[in-house]
């Protein structure tokens, strides 16, 4: 199998299927529904909940940072 053969079973194998894609549009187009039918009070506090959400995964995002190696604090033993 070639690498470009590999490609194209890998990707067909992760591509979310038909029915899979119009469950998720229909799992959105609910909650937007419902979103829509809530009360003002209950809608703005939905609403500062994402933002909150939102803001601590801007933080999170990245590459994790790695400090200096520790200090080797082993004795060193003699021959």
């Amino acid at each position: 199998m070639s690498t470009f053969e590999a490609d194209d079973w890998a990707r067909a194998q992760t591509m979310p299927s038909e029915e899979e894609i119009r469950r998720v549009r229909r799992l959105i187009e609910r909650v937007k529904t419902d979103l829509d039918n809530l009360a003002l009070d209950d809608h703005a506090q939905i609403e500062q909940d994402v933002t909150v959400v939102r803001r601590s995964r801007t933080v999170m995002r990245g590459m994790p940072r790695v400090g200096p190696p520790l200090p080797d604090v082993r004795p060193t033993r003699s021959p």
